[in-house]
């Protein structure tokens, strides 16, 4: 079975390797959740910051690491960044499970966070380079989609694992292996260039391949300083007009990234991120206040992810509907979400105030991968979405930090108050998205 990627085909197996990638980037820190409680049990001698290290030690390695492995692919072939990743991030799991002292669990997952980090980054950067279009829009929603379910899977797993022993939750971390095995069908020729089929709609196709990949590198050559540089003509007769219209705006910037537009995109994405985060971490507090049992919460949180997921499936024709007003009805279902969690002591209220969050946070982040690609040049989009992404992870890290830091200036420790401050930022957000609507950052008219 053939898959069209705007520009040609590639085969069935290559675009499963692809989404084996992505299924990966929801895991690391996820086994050691079911565990946390009973750590101080596992190991009577652990202190707090032990245990700090354990969970966030792969989040901050994570961050730097992500950028290495998006650095690395200018100058390395892909797939053997990929490849390391992989060793590093299945070694890790591996090692947990031999691991019995909390040292070795803390070392082990500076090794997951190193893994993770290199790979993270290539979960888009495939996309981004086998795909172009309304292909390159629909495969990033499925990977956003593929993401959060595997999460919400491998969440429901581990907690199971974790009632057998401490040690089994860990057992998400071999996955890895499941891509080692596919990651040979992801291939590069010697120009850098992926190698595709041409589609058996064009008579001409075959006949126009080689040139059409000779000229491809010597344009990227000699356009790299320019302010906008034209995706190539593509070999597919069906889907050729969509790629020779579009346009990669490096704003003349000799980095080959236009660096304004990539840092509204990062800036945008730690808001949006930053804003859903509240229903994860704070959620639980709200619903143990109004006397909900810690299940109840799970089920929420569980919600959230499975709507996240929702719109990935169908992002294409989302954005075909909503057009420029894309980021901001999702920015208003957001708004509209966080209201109904924190008025609604109830849970047939906070249900679909978790389905809203998780449908606008769902459709904007897939949307920003792709904006994303537009922003640099071929060789250097996977390092312009590690950028980007980097910004999820520092969301994570400093959201708890800026929480308590709002409650101490506002004199408050109201479970209600990290949702009434995020509701605030998404309604400041909603109105700046709707008034810029057709800017670079916020159009999102599918060409």
């Amino acid at each position: 079975m053939k898959i069209q990627t705007g520009r040609g085909t590639i085969p069935l197996i290559t675009l499963i390797a692809i989404w084996s990638i992505s299924a990966l980037t929801s895991l690391p820190g996820l086994a050691v959740s079911p565990i946390l409680g009973d750590l101080t049990k596992i190991f009577p001698k652990a202190t707090d910051l032990d245990i700090q290290m354990l969970t966030s030690l792969p989040s901050l390695l994570i961050i730097p690491f992500i950028l290495l492995g998006g650095k690395l692919t200018e100058k390395v072939d892909y797939v053997r960044v990929l490849k390391v990743g992989l060793w590093l991030f299945a070694a890790s799991g591996v090692l947990y499970l031999i691991s019995n002292r909390m040292w070795q669990l803390i070392v082990v997952s500076a090794l997951l966070g190193i893994g993770s980090g290199l790979i993270i980054p290539l979960s888009t950067g495939l996309v981004s380079r086998y795909f172009v279009g309304t292909y390159r829009v629909k495969q990033f929603g499925l990977s956003s989609a593929i993401t959060n379910f595997t999460l919400v899977i491998a969440t429901a797993v581990t907690g199971y694992l974790a009632e057998v022993s401490w040690h089994l939750p860990f057992l998400v971390y071999l996955l890895p292996l499941v891509s080692i095995l596919l990651v040979g069908y992801l291939k590069e020729d010697r120009s850098g260039e992926v190698a595709f089929t041409a589609s058996s709609s064009s008579a001409t196709a075959t006949t126009t391949t080689t040139t059409t990949t000779t000229t491809t590198a010597a344009a990227n050559v000699a356009t790299a300083n320019a302010a906008t540089v034209t995706v190539p003509e593509t070999n597919s007769a069906d889907d050729s007009k969509a790629a020779r219209q579009s346009a990669i705006d490096i704003g003349g910037s000799k980095y080959g990234i236009h660096i304004k537009h990539l840092i509204e995109l990062m800036l945008f994405y730690g808001v949006i991120t930053y804003i859903v985060i509240v229903v994860i971490f704070n959620l639980p507090f709200l619903m143990e206040k109004h006397h909900f049992s810690s299940g109840n919460s799970g089920l929420m949180i569980s919600l959230f992810f499975l709507a996240i997921t929702a719109p990935g499936f169908c992002l294409d024709k989302i954005v075909g509907l909503l057009k420029e007003r894309t980021k901001a009805y999702s920015l208003l279902s957001m708004a509209l979400g966080l209201l109904l969690i924190w008025i609604a002591p109830i849970e047939w209220l906070i249900i679909p105030g978790c389905i809203l969050v998780g449908l606008g946070y769902g459709i904007i982040q897939p949307m920003l991968y792709d904006k994303t690609t537009q922003t640099a040049l071929p060789q250097k989009t996977t390092l312009a979405l590690a950028f980007v992404m980097m910004m999820n992870y520092l969301a994570i890290l400093l959201y708890p930090f800026i929480v308590d830091f709002f409650q101490w200036v506002f004199h408050t420790q109201s479970q209600e108050f990290p949702f009434i401050f995020n509701l605030l930022i998404t309604v400041v957000t909603l109105f700046w998205a709707y008034r810029r609507r057709h800017t670079f950052l916020f159009n999102d008219q599918l060409k």
